[in-house]
Order: C-alpha cells, then structure tokens, then sequence
C-alpha cells in the first residue's frame, strides 16, 4: 500500500464508520471493515509521520492525563429557561411575539446528558470544551477524538463552534452497569450520569470505550451566511454529524403542542434519554434583537416533559444537618426507576411537612420527580397501612454532635458551630466567592483537609503552614503556597463579608450589610431591639442573630482577632438625587446587570432591597419583570421602567 492507496483506504473506512456510526445504516460487513481497519493500522506502524489526522485509528485513546485544563469558550454557552406546561409555554410565546410578530419556531429534543462544546477551525476538530459555568469550560480534546460521532475533520473552513450534548444510549447504559457490576464497581445511576462520567475519565482509552453519542444542537462562534436556524442545523448535520430522531419547524402555538405531544409519546422508543423539548426562534436576525436576560437567551425555552410518579415505601427517615445546622429529614425508599433515574431517596424539607403529611416510616408513599428537582413525596397511601408503620417525632438533640436542638417550629438547628456534620459546609461557605472569597479553598481540598484531621473547624484554616499541607496526598508546593496566600489575603477582608461567611440563618449579604453598618464589629454584642430598629430585619432574622451569637461567641471573637475586618469609612454627604435615602427593588432584565444597577443606586445613597413592601418607595422593573412587579401594583408602589430611570438621573 502506498500513500495514495492508504488515503483512499482512511476515507473509504471512515465512509464504513459514518454510516455505521452516524446514519445507523451499514453498508458493509464488521469483517471487511476490521480487514480494512488493520491494512490501515499496518501501513502507519510502517510509516508513522503520514498518519493522517482523520484516520480512525486514531479515536482509540491511549493518553493518560494528569487533568484536565480551563478553556475559554469563543462565545458564552447559554442555559434555557424551562416551562411545564401548555399555560407556561404561552406566556413565552407572549413574550416573543411582543419583540417579533414574525417569529417562526425550530423545535428539536432537550438531550438528557452532558453539554460539549466542538472547535473547528481549518476543517480540523481543535478543541473540545465542556460546558463549565458557560464561559470557561474544560478541555477534553483527546476524549472527544475517540467519539466516533464526533468528525475529527469537516468539509467547512472557517472557524466554527459546534455545541451538542454527549449521551449514552440507554441499551450501552445497560451493558456498562452490567459489566461494572460484574467488576463489583458502583453502578452509574443513569445514563446521564454515566455520559459525564465518561467524558472526564483521565484515560482515553475508558472514554473510547464507553460507545458515547454526540448529538448536535447549535452554533455558537461563526460566521454562516445562513438566516435560519433550522437551515443552519441542517448544514452542520450534513458536515458528518447525527441527526436529532425528530425536529421539526412551526409557527403557531398548536403546531409546537403537536411537535411536543409527538415527541413525549414517542420519547421512549428513541435510543437516548429525553427530558423535554427545546423551542428557538428560526431567524437568527430575530435572535440577535432579542438577546439574553441575565441567565438565559429570550428567543429559546425548554419545555419539560411532565414529572413521572411512582409508588413506593418508605424504609427509613434519616436526619442531615446542613452548613447553617437546619436539621433536615430525608426519606429513605425502596430503590425505584423513575424514568431512566434509580431514585433511593425523597426530600421532606422540614419536621412540619412530615407531621401535615402524617409520613411514617414503612408507609406506601407517591413520589415525584421532575427533571432535575429532588423526587418528593406528595401522597401517603394510607388506606395500604396495615399497623405496622411508624411514627416520626422530632429531634431534641443533634443526631451527630448530641447538642441540644433549637425548635423554630418549621426549622430545627444545631447552634453547635463546631459540629462535626456542619464543619465542612461551613468552611466551603466561609471560603466561597459570596463570603471571604479564599481561591482554591473549595469541596474538594476542604474534605481533604478534614479527613487528614488538619482542619476541624473555620478557625483551623489560619493555621495551615507549608510544612503541615505538604505532609498531606496530593499537595504540592506551589499549589499549597497559593492556598496559604489566598488565606493570608482573606484578612482585613469587609465586615460585611465576615458577617455574611458566618452562615447565620436568615442573614444573607443585604442583612450582613445592613448590621455592619449599623454597629460594625459590634453586632456581637446588639440588643433585639436594636437589631428590630434596623430596617429589614424582623422578628424571626434578630432572634436568630441573638442565637447564634449566643452559642458562639467565644468562636465569632477568635475569628475577629485572626480576621481584623474592615469596618466601612462613613460615607460622604451624597448629593440630592431623586434615589437618595429611597428603598428600591430592582426586578426583570436589565441593559446591564442588576449587580451594577444596585452598586450605582447604593452610591447615590438608596437602600436597594429584595423584597417589596409598604415601605418600599419604588420598583425598578425591566424585561420579563414577575411577582414583584405584580406586588408592587398590588400596593400602590411607585413602578419606574430602567429607561425611566436614567432619564431621571439625567435630570
């Protein structure tokens, strides 16, 4: 075979592989193909620089990685808002009709598996990137080679990003789980579950051979000269990539309703597992008009396949307590397959559901499950009891620290701040962005520390030196010094912030704000009326705050004298301004974000607030604006677009 013969062969054996893999139509055997596969394998051993880059022989994976690196997407992955029902959908539509009356609909199915982003530039797969937070991802390139629905080269030159969601099909879930099974490895709980799982194995080889689909469904950078979505899709399936098992364009309400019916009844005869229907405006211009609210575009929506029940029976309910000690009961039940999902567990949210639902335990229950909310139990069976079942009293005492509990009625807490169930979550929280903001302090490294017995609790972590962390599996010296640095950089930190990294119930970074500049450091030591006098604070928020300094004082006072906390200058005279001395509530979808409206109002001196009230002097609403809008009217709040807005300002 020469170089001639041997490309001719690669194209001819990946023709083999797209129809097989691709069209689901072969058009030869496995034997002259695995012939053909290993003629082509023999030549590259011979002639190792003409390997070509689309030869299939490169998707079997035998690279090892350390880890896998952040990658920029070119442009932001987006999330979709979800809607449930036909009421729903017609709100949206609403609101898109609002923006474009000549709005038409691309309709395809909502992938229940993992996001991936596909880089193209020069005809070449460049990179591979997974989802992330939607703008920074990960880079899974060597796995994403060996997906054979994935073309390592397109007839396309320009650079292009293809988006798609990689799933498992659900007869490969079942031979996985057979086979881990086998090997006495933990079962993967679905197929979506198992897709990610896949995608981010270290070793190549694992992810090749785990048989994953990529099923493609959208552009993201390009530069198409194609005015309708529907139309775009089809151009990048014939680039070489799977076709969806139904799509389809509409213009009107009942067109999609048709689509939707067709594809829920249908769902369970399609190989992959499907969540829902996604709906997108098909012009591209109209997209590009309607643009993005803060978390999702305006021109696309997912419509949710309805929530599946089952009956099962409750065999225990367990106590977990949380990072702010809420004490939360779980329902343990008979393992139960609820589309696709082995559900073992149901939310109960708190003791007074139990006791309105009157759940004991051994009961036949109805559980519910809905995308990806938490199964609930929304029926007791009690006509199936047959004396047998159990009641459930509350705690007086923490299950893990024995602390005596506080009884609010609907919450139970630990106030036991060095409870060994609350030390963890407690230290993720104080850590996080919100909080103290401590880069690289997250779950993983904070487990690693508790389990080595280093950190037992908040005040541990300004301890840490160089020589106890590289004592320590995994920690090298570099990354160790960067952790010391951000721990180091965390003192001095704002008051607010280290009022708000304590976790009190109730008080979030509005309160956190609003104590810190009431009394600074010495919110330790307030008084309930004090704290009642504050507005925003009430009952419920100033008898926790007296609690938790109660249990914990002595802790709060270490940290203080490790922290040293800023306590805000008093502020300059702010200048007369129609905001100045208001309370503002700001809802809907701004021009710029909320975060940068509430920052500009709080300098011209206004309180901005998260809820309306009698004493809120107005709202400030903008696109897609919903219950606080809707209060505001209620109580004859002034309501102000953000364009009225600036036009005040101006003035």
């Amino acid at each position: 075979m020469n170089f001639e013969e041997y490309k001719k062969a690669v194209f001819e054996l990946n023709r083999y592989a797209y129809h097989y893999y691709v069209e689901d139509d072969p058009i030869t055997t496995d034997e002259v193909y695995d012939k053909l596969y290993h003629e082509i394998l023999e030549y590259e051993e011979n002639n190792p620089f003409q390997v070509l880059d689309n030869s299939p022989t490169q998707r079997v994976g035998d690279v090892v990685s350390e880890g896998f690196h952040k990658a920029l997407h070119k442009s932001r992955m987006w999330s979709l808002e979800d809607v449930f029902n036909e009421e729903d959908l017609k709100k949206w539509l609403s609101r898109v009709f609002k923006l474009d009356d000549r709005a038409a609909f691309y309709c395809e199915p909502k992938y229940d598996g993992a996001s991936l982003n596909l880089i193209y530039n020069g005809g070449k797969l460049i990179q591979a990137i997974t989802r992330g937070d939607g703008l920074t991802g990960e880079d899974i390139t060597q796995n994403a080679r060996t997906i054979k629905t994935i073309p390592l080269s397109i007839d396309y030159m320009e650079l292009i990003e293809i988006r798609g969601e990689v799933v498992i099909f659900k007869s490969e879930f079942e031979k996985i789980n057979e086979e881990r099974a086998r090997n006495g490895e933990n079962l993967f709980a679905n197929p979506r579950n198992a897709a990610a799982g896949s995608l981010r194995q270290l070793d190549s080889s694992i992810t090749a051979s785990r048989n994953l689909v990529f099923l493609p469904y959208g552009v993201g950078q390009n530069t198409l000269d194609i005015s309708l979505l529907s139309k775009r899709m089809e151009f990048i399936y014939s680039l070489g990539f799977k076709t969806p098992p139904h799509r389809a364009t509409c213009k009107w309400l009942l067109d999609i309703e048709k689509v939707y019916a067709k594809m829920k009844d249908e769902r369970e005869s399609y190989e992959m597992m499907l969540d829902g229907m996604v709906v997108k405006v098909d012009q591209i211009d109209s997209q590009e008009s309607m643009g993005y609210t803060v978390k999702y575009p305006r021109w696309a929506v997912a419509y949710k396949f309805p929530a599946v029940e089952k009956i099962t029976t409750v065999k225990d309910i367990i106590l977990q307590v949380g990072r702010s000690g809420v004490i939360t009961p779980v329902a343990i039940v008979e393992p139960t397959n609820i589309d696709g999902v082995v559900v073992e567990r149901a939310t109960l949210h708190n003791f007074d559901e139990i006791q309105r639902k009157d759940i004991r335990i051994k009961d036949k229950v109805i559980i519910l499950r809905s995308g990806d909310v938490i199964p609930k139990i929304i029926k007791v069976l009690t006509h199936e009891r047959n004396g047998d079942e159990i009641e459930v009293h509350r705690p007086s005492e923490c299950p893990v620290c024995r602390s005596e509990l506080l009884d609010e009625g609907a919450l139970i807490k630990c106030q036991n701040l060095t409870c060994k169930a609350r030390v963890v979550n407690s230290i993720i929280y104080f850590a996080s962005k919100q909080c103290l903001n401590i880069d690289g302090l997250g779950e993983r490294i904070v487990k690693a520390l508790f389990d080595a017995g280093v950190v037992k609790s908040v005040e541990d972590i300004f301890s840490l030196t160089l020589d106890k962390l590289l004592e320590l599996e995994g920690f090298k010296e570099k990354k160790s010094q960067n952790l010391l640095d951000a721990i180091e950089n965390a003192k001095g930190c704002e008051c607010w912030r280290f009022i708000n990294a304590l976790g009190i119930e109730h008080i979030g970074e509005v309160a956190s704000k609003s104590l810190c500049s009431e009394f600074g450091l010495d919110f330790i030591d307030a008084k309930k009326t004090e704290l009642l006098a504050i507005e925003g604070i009430g009952e419920e928020m100033a008898e926790s705050i007296l609690d938790f300094v109660r249990v914990n004082e002595e802790h709060i006072i270490r940290l203080l004298e490790v922290l040293h906390p800023k306590v805000p200058e008093p502020k300059a005279e702010v200048k007369e301004n129609p905001f100045k001395d208001k309370t503002v509530v700001l809802t809907g979808s701004m021009s710029q974000s909320r975060t940068e409206i509430k920052e500009m109002l709080e300098s011209l001196g206004a309180k901005v607030s998260g809820s309306v009230s009698k004493k809120t002097d107005m709202v400030i609403f903008g696109d897609d604006a919903g219950s606080k809008y809707d209060k505001a009217i209620e109580l004859g709040v002034k309501a102000i677009t953000e364009d009225e807005m600036k036009e005040m300002l101006n003035d």
